[in-house]
């Protein structure tokens, strides 16, 4: 799913459900993309603090830059890696509160 069918997809203030593969484990060693959207209901320090408290890397300083070009792009890609680790980031983010779009192929 591309970037504009995403904001078509989810709009700044839904949650999308996490899509699912065809096939068991398919498409586990390639590179995943875990993406963050605008809201209206996180703050830019919340967004930040969990970016640094769930990503492996991410410094609360790192985090406020995504937070901005979160609020500024309408989204970020906050992560790229395996399938596993990207969906365990995105259940995490999630369940933090943040909207996040589907998962998608890097």
């Amino acid at each position: 799913m591309s970037v504009a069918e995403v904001r078509a997809a989810g709009g700044a203030g839904q949650t999308i459900e996490l899509p699912r593969s065809g096939l068991p484990g398919g498409g586990a060693g390639e590179a995943w993309k875990v993406i963050v959207q605008n809201d209206s209901h996180n703050t830019f320090d919340h967004v930040a603090r969990t970016l640094a408290r769930v990503l492996p890397g991410v410094s609360v300083e790192r985090g406020h830059a995504f937070a901005d070009q979160i609020h500024h792009r309408g989204l970020a890609i906050v992560w790229s890696g395996h399938r596993e680790a990207a969906e365990l980031y995105w259940e995490e983010l999630r369940a933090a509160g943040l909207t996040m779009a589907p998962l998608e192929r890097a």
